[in-house]
């Protein structure tokens, strides 16, 4: 497939999440128009990103420091209601107001070297010649499965938390947690209220964290996975260095033993798990509250990996590829983070763009003062 096939825009948004609104809506803010200077693709059926297929027990009171989108405020949620709802509806909204024309439901399969120096964006919808990419996919539709030994022996059911159904599913069940992260300990103590009995497993034993959480700790903690996103090492959570927040529900959930924490199982079996040591438990539901890996498996073909493993980042974008930007991953993974990212990656993009032909070769020319997208004597259109 060549560049003669696509159609032509200066920037491709991949994903329509939190991350990939923001940069969208900075793309607008210079100038770019939807669907000719940019196009925003996002192969979930509606908007709200990873949000829409939250289970319907994380109301949206439960929710841990949602930051609004940039230029629009959400206010008057109410607590009581699922998460997915809330947010979604904010998403929709938000894509609304600014005009942003997200592609849905579109499925990008591979981004690769084009011709002229522009990256093609292999889609469900026809091909894209780009002269940047955001890359705003996040990890849910990555959830990590862990292997053990017998593990396809056990009689009982397991599933991810891509997958949870909410507490009902296991009411008169023994269930087996596996995760020390939010997800996991939120799974814990709804499912603790109506299981026959509960276990909970990590790898390492959890960090509780009380008192404030403020700017310079944030700051701290977004630092370290920072530095090993620089380092092209694949990215840890944030939350993995922050530790829990220790609530009046996790104080009342350790009072009652509920997370009394045990260590790794060496095996699966039929009937539930067993250590080296000796023990067992047995066990109906094996709950894998694991956590995710970034989705960025249509990247591969332009071969940005480090040795480590992951990508290597400056600020947002990828080293060995100065057009191609990574926003929500690793330090910008958080709501907060990913706003600041999109801002970020859309301005260095505006200068990548504002030099005319791409460093590669390609590219069409366009004075500097002209946002890209904008034909001229036109006015730019900034919303909101």
């Amino acid at each position: 497939m060549n560049n003669s096939e696509a159609r032509d825009v200066d920037v491709v948004v991949i994903g329509a999440g939190q991350a990939g609104l923001s940069g969208a809506y900075h793309l607008r803010r210079v100038g770019l128009r939807p669907d000719t200077g940019f196009v925003v693709l996002d192969h979930a059926p509606a908007p709200g990103g990873a949000w829409q297929f939250r289970w319907p027990s994380l109301t949206y009171g439960k929710v841990h420091g949602l930051h609004a989108l940039p230029g629009m405020e959400l206010t008057g949620a109410d607590d009581d209601r699922p998460s997915s709802e809330v947010i979604g509806g904010y998403f929709t909204r938000y894509e609304d107001a600014f005009g942003l024309r997200v592609h849905r439901p579109v499925h990008v399969r591979a981004v690769r070297e084009g011709a002229g120096g522009r990256l093609l964006v292999e889609t469900s919808e026809g091909p894209y010649a780009a002269r940047a990419l955001i890359n705003a996919t996040g990890t849910w539709d990555r959830p990590f499965h862990p292997r053990y030994p017998g593990q396809e022996t056990f009689r009982g059911r397991q599933l991810h938390t891509a997958r949870y159904p909410g507490p009902e599913a296991f009411a008169g069940l023994r269930v087996i947690v596996v995760g020390g992260g939010a997800s996991g300990t939120q799974h814990l103590l709804e499912i603790a209220e109506v299981a026959a009995g509960t276990t909970w497993v990590t790898r390492r034993p959890p960090v509780f964290r009380e008192g404030p959480f403020g700017e310079a700790q944030g700051r701290a903690a977004v630092a370290l996975v920072e530095e090993r996103v620089r380092k092209g090492l694949p990215p840890e959570s944030v939350v993995s260095v922050t530790g829990l927040p220790l609530n009046d529900a996790i104080r009342r959930a350790r009072e009652r033993g509920v997370l009394d924490r045990l260590p790794m199982f060496d095996r699966i079996t039929p009937e539930g798990v067993a250590w080296d040591d000796g023990r067992t438990v047995e066990a109906d539901v094996i709950l894998w509250a694991t956590g995710f890996r970034a989705a960025i498996g249509h990247l591969a073909p332009l071969k940005l990996r480090e040795p480590g493993g992951g990508i290597a980042l400056d600020g947002t974008r990828a080293v060995r590829d100065e057009r191609v930007h990574l926003v929500g991953y690793g330090p910008s993974a958080s709501t907060i983070g990913a706003n600041r990212a999109g801002r970020a990656a859309v301005r260095e993009i505006r200068r990548l763009l504002d030099r005319g032909p791409t460093a590669r070769g390609g590219g069409e020319q366009r004075p500097v003062d002209q946002p890209a997208g904008q034909r001229a004597g036109e006015p730019a259109v900034v919303p909101g």
